[in-house]
């Protein structure tokens, strides 16, 4: 009877460890408790708050830089269009330094061409509309149009045969969308979202109507200097 109590009394304690190991073993396989749950949520909340103003700064310089390459093409674009006389040249200017566009909200711009100051205006402007969302024209409503402020000045001669030199300042075409000014310099920043009343780029280049001469050019390229240093070289 002895050993059977003793039997007996081993079996229970062997029922009640294999029914603690069970609820011992089920307990962790419950999963997170609703604190753990909110802990790693409200970590998660903070890295992604704390990475978020780089994320936002990431995307911002991709789309400027983008954007400058973008004006540069259509800077390049107009400027071999002048030069092979596909785009006709702009009006003569009395600086190579002429004040920014006005902001005018009434320009009307079809694609490849000279804007017009109202639509039912025929005079044309030195602003060139470059149509980046191929829609027909130049809207001061889409930051993918382009607006070429274009210029050319001869300080020595005002014959177009001599050549000139001809400047170009690339605005999107959202930077006429309101009354306050342009500005002509400086240019662009490829960090962040930039300026848009500023210019994305400017350039400028030789432009020769006939054969190229070198005495034009350093005439042209002296004009405006001392009357001791205007011709020196130039012969």
């Amino acid at each position: 009877m002895i050993i059977e109590t003793k039997s007996s009394r081993t079996k229970q304690q062997a029922i009640k460890l294999g029914k603690i190991f069970r609820q011992y073993k089920k307990s962790q396989q419950d999963g997170f408790t609703i604190i753990e749950s909110l802990m790693a949520i409200i970590v998660v909340s903070i890295l992604m708050i704390a990475i978020a103003p780089a994320i936002a700064l990431s995307v911002a310089n991709r789309v400027q830089s983008r954007r400058i390459e973008f004006g540069t093409q259509a800077a390049r674009a107009y400027i071999d269009g002048v030069r092979s006389k596909v785009v006709i040249a702009p009006l003569d200017t009395t600086t190579m330094t002429p004040s920014a566009p006005t902001s005018a909200t009434s320009l009307n711009c079809s694609a490849n061409s000279y804007c017009t100051s109202t639509a039912t205006s025929t005079t044309p402007t030195n602003l060139y509309c470059i149509d980046g969302d191929a829609d027909g024209s130049c809207t001061n409503t889409q930051p993918r149009d382009m607006i070429i402020q274009a210029f050319r000045f001869n300080g020595n001669n005002t014959t177009a045969t001599t050549g000139y030199s001809l400047g170009v300042r690339i605005y999107r075409a959202d930077a006429f969308s309101d009354a306050t000014a342009l500005t002509s310099n400086p240019i662009q920043s490829p960090v962040g979202i930039g300026n848009r009343k500023a210019p994305l780029v400017v350039m400028t280049t030789e432009i020769n109507d006939a054969i190229p001469k070198y005495g034009d050019l350093c005439d042209r390229t002296n004009a405006g200097l001392s009357a001791t240093n205007s011709n020196r070289g130039c012969n």
